[in-house]
């Protein structure tokens, strides 16, 4: 079964949810808890908020960063770094959160802004060589088609989030 990505950034403090108070953050498990503990969370939220990259994920973290699962920072960071914060609740929510804060959400987002998309790296057999999800799938015509507008629109999205010193939440499941 292949996995879908979904992005939802967020200022890092929500009305309601409780925290530290003081100006100070709120936990983001709670944040989590809240907002994606309802099945229509998509709906709730600003439509510009949200950024779903589907089944690519791994293909586009593959072209930012030459590997699979890690890579350096910031680049690891802009589809899976962060911190999981459903390790025991993954089952509750029926899925994965990952929290990327504003201070990394930045970096990623300058690196972005001044790295361009890499077709150096769109090679089927080697994305394939090291286990990239669906990339057996993949036409030459994907990586101008899709990869390279969805590269766009993650960089935007990382844009906007650092320009209004949003946490980024990245959905699995």
């Amino acid at each position: 079964m292949s996995l879908e990505l979904s992005y939802l950034r967020l200022p890092p403090t929500i009305e309601g949810v409780g925290g530290q108070g003081g100006g100070e953050p709120d936990d983001p498990s709670r944040i989590a808890q809240a907002v994606f503990g309802t099945p229509d969370w998509r709906r709730r939220q600003p439509a510009d908020r949200i950024l779903n990259l589907g089944r690519n994920w791994q293909i586009l973290h593959y072209l930012i960063t030459g590997d699979p699962w890690d890579g350096r920072l910031p680049a690891a960071d802009v589809v899976c770094g962060g911190r999981l914060l459903t390790e025991d609740g993954a089952d509750k929510l029926g899925m994965d959160v990952i929290y990327l804060d504003p201070h990394r959400v930045k970096q990623a987002a300058d690196h972005l802004a001044t790295t361009p998309f890499q077709t150096g790296r769109f090679d089927v057999a080697t994305m394939m060589e090291a286990d990239v999800q669906d990339a057996g799938a993949l036409t030459q015509s994907a990586r101008d088609e899709v990869f390279k507008p969805a590269y766009h629109a993650v960089s935007d999205f990382y844009a906007a989030a650092a320009a209004e010193g949003q946490a980024i939440y990245k959905v699995m499941g």
